[in-house]
């Protein structure tokens, strides 16, 4: 096999995979199946990607992008625009979501696939999804996770994790599309199929969370006593 006939197997394998995966979800979906649809040897998996996890990865890997167009690239120039000096958290929060939406619109893979992935990843009972990942996704969680706490001096470390728990969950909600909440559909929402301005409408929301006050129930009961007339 040539080294073109080799680069056009992966395309294949991958394009299958992210089609099937989006379609019948991860554990639905077998090595098998996604080399009939793409043509080639089952052996073939194996050779380029390793084992089925590392082929979900590779999927992921080729949907999330380079580095200078990714979360992390775009904080590391928001970091080099500050200067040294704490990022504001609606820039922060505007940065991230801007991030997700510009993976929607991402030329290899349509922004309906995308969020069905996310919505797959997230979402599905049992996919076992949540190690695989490319690791710049994890180090966008770390990198933010610091930005926030520089931020926001005076919350503890793990009011600020449970903060981007709930705001990356929300942000993965509403990529996965408006079949997710039937709310949408009760209340006749125009916009509930339009991910930004779903997402755009999320903005102050999850400004005002983030900005909150602790909800460490050791710290809430001391504010209160505090409070109390002596």
């Amino acid at each position: 096999m040539t080294q073109s006939d080799a680069i056009g197997a992966k395309t294949r394998i991958l394009d299958a995979a992210e089609h099937l995966f989006t379609d019948h979800g991860f554990a639905a979906t077998s090595i098998r199946r996604i080399t009939a649809e793409a043509g080639v040897p089952l052996a073939m998996v194996s050779y380029h990607f390793g084992s089925k996890k590392g082929l979900i990865e590779a999927v992921y890997a080729r949907a999330l992008g380079q580095r200078d167009t990714s979360r992390v690239g775009y904080l590391d120039r928001l970091e080099a625009q500050a200067g040294g000096a704490p990022i504001s958290v609606d820039v922060l929060v505007e940065a991230f979501i801007s991030s997700a939406l510009r993976l929607t619109r991402k030329g290899n893979i349509s922004g309906v696939v995308f969020k069905q992935m996310i919505g797959r990843a997230f979402y599905e009972p049992g996919a076992g999804v949540e190690d695989f990942f490319p690791a710049e996704y994890a180090e966008a969680v770390e990198r933010y996770k610091r930005a926030f706490m520089r931020a926001l001096p005076a919350l503890a470390e793990a009011d600020v994790v449970w903060r981007m728990y709930f705001f990356v969950g929300m942000v993965a909600y509403a990529m996965a599309g408006k079949d997710v909440m039937r709310m949408t559909e009760v209340y006749a929402l125009d916009e509930a199929g339009n991910p930004e301005a779903m997402l755009r409408r999320m903005l102050p929301f999850i400004v005002a969370g983030f900005k909150a006050p602790s909800g460490d129930p050791e710290l809430t009961g001391a504010a209160r006593l505090a409070d109390l007339p002596a």
